[in-house]
């Protein structure tokens, strides 16, 4: 049994976000929650409530005990870029690069054969 939880246009860049996704790919729900609520990256907090999200939806299913759920999957794909533009001297411009995310957890059930 497996449950997924997306959390889209998230103002972050993936590399920043694929920092915290490596530290709890492949654990356990109950240890990953524990990295990242003591994780100092920016990211946690917000990997944290997917996390939490996924978790939930897993739940929704019968038969189901949240300290058998182990992280399964877990990716950041990159969002939309937004452009914003900074003052410079002489008059010029600079790109800012706002960059966003899509961060995907899939949570599985262990003990069952698929």
């Amino acid at each position: 049994m497996e449950a997924k939880a997306t959390v889209r246009y998230v103002r972050m860049s993936a590399p920043k976000a694929r920092r915290a996704i490596d530290l709890i790919r492949g654990r356990g729900v109950d240890e990953a929650r524990r990295i990242l609520r003591f994780s100092p990256l920016g990211a946690a907090r917000t990997i944290e409530k997917a996390l939490n999200s996924a978790v939930a939806n897993a739940e929704q299913q019968p038969g189901v005990a949240p300290q058998n759920l182990v992280v399964d999957r877990a990716w950041v794909d990159v969002g939309p870029t937004l452009k914003r533009w900074r003052p410079r001297a002489y008059g010029r411009a600079t790109r800012i690069r706002r960059r966003t995310s899509h961060i995907t957890l899939v949570v599985r059930s262990l003990g069952e054969d698929e």
